[in-house]
């Protein structure tokens, strides 16, 4: 059986059947002082099981925005205002709330967050935090989520012993980052959203940990999420690639292919700024200015004309068009593949 996804601009995708979430036409908008705006706009995408997807782009992109929403976890001032977020044997998250709700988060969808001390309560140790969540996952000997814990703390190059008996406090950013991962993995989550998970650590830990979330996607089949700026840690994880740009997505592909070959203006402009240890260190050219506040991103025309080198004055007015390669590569933008209007 397939599904099909419909966009905002009402071109229709195919899909197959083994999908673990997918995401059609998700509107999140967030009140303000002067009024309220949309932070992610008709965002449509298809998260393939046991597959690892990124989604990367400058901060104020909606990477982060999109990944709360498949928690259900927008909290006020924002809201999700219109579209579906259906994962496999569950249905649609944000029709669920209570108890229903609080049981999905966690074991069947869990998150990593970037900043890992507020994932983490300050007034018990590590140890007595997976005990807790033993407890309120319904797991009646908690030991089985501490001897996981101590394996992943193991393979993570941590010290069990010392990591569960430690206030977060006293543990450096790094070590906090990876006990979060740890807590995150430990309850065998179905789905697994990681936002920025390596940021907090030095190059050595995160080569560590990105071997070892490597290993158990695959040792699990685990579908994950990956929330990024960092196109290195793109190309070392990931299995397809959604580019988001001003609460939009821009691009969509296999992550090979679009990395080798980008289509959209703004994936080509990211990896042209990719610092440069050898080669020609001149072609890393800086993306100059920053993405639209959600209040001054355009209402019409292509969000990214602003920034855009190959900006047409079509690209300023109206609804830009969505082009589908053969190979099933799909961007935003006025210009084809041939780099014509």
């Amino acid at each position: 059986m397939a599904l099909s996804t419909r966009y905002g601009n009402g071109s229709t995708a195919v899909i197959s059947d083994d999908v673990s979430c997918r995401i059609q036409n998700v509107t999140v908008k967030y009140k303000l002082d002067n009024g309220e705006f949309a932070a992610i706009r008709s965002v449509s995408a298809n998260i393939p099981s046991g597959k690892i997807t990124a989604m990367i782009g400058e901060s104020g992109s909606g990477k982060t925005t999109l990944g709360l929403a498949m928690l259900n976890g927008v909290s006020h001032p924002g809201r999700v205002a219109e579209g579906v977020i259906e994962y496999t044997g569950v249905g649609d998250i944000l029709s669920k709330e209570g108890e229903e709700l609080r049981k999905l988060r966690g074991k069947h969808v869990g998150m990593v967050f970037q900043a890992a001390q507020s994932s983490l309560n300050p007034l018990k140790k590590v140890g007595s935090i997976i005990i807790d969540l033993a407890k309120s996952h319904g797991y009646e000997d908690p030991k089985v989520l501490i001897r996981s814990a101590c394996d992943l703390a193991r393979r993570m190059s941590l010290d069990p012993d010392r990591v569960l008996s430690s206030f977060q406090h006293q543990l450096s950013g790094g070590m906090r980052q990876r006990v979060s991962i740890i807590l995150a993995l430990i309850l065998e989550p179905k789905i697994l959203i990681l936002d920025e998970p390596t940021t907090a650590l030095d190059i050595l830990s995160q080569a560590t940990v990105l071997k070892v979330l490597r290993e158990i996607q695959e040792e699990r089949e685990l579908t994950t999420v990956l929330i990024t700026h960092d196109m290195g840690v793109v190309a070392e994880l990931s299995d397809q690639v959604y580019v988001m740009y001003a609460g939009k997505i821009v691009e969509e592909g296999n992550t090979s292919e679009l990395l080798q070959n980008p289509r959209h203006p703004y994936t080509r402009a990211l990896i042209q700024a990719i610092p440069r240890l050898t080669g020609d260190r001149s072609k890393a050219v800086p993306l100059l200015g920053s993405p639209p506040e959600i209040s001054s991103t355009p209402n019409e025309g292509c969000v990214f004309a602003k920034r855009c080198a190959f900006r047409l004055d079509i690209c300023e007015y109206g609804e830009t068009p969505r082009r589908i390669t053969d190979d099933g590569h799909q961007y935003l933008c006025h210009l084809n593949e041939e780099g014509l209007a």
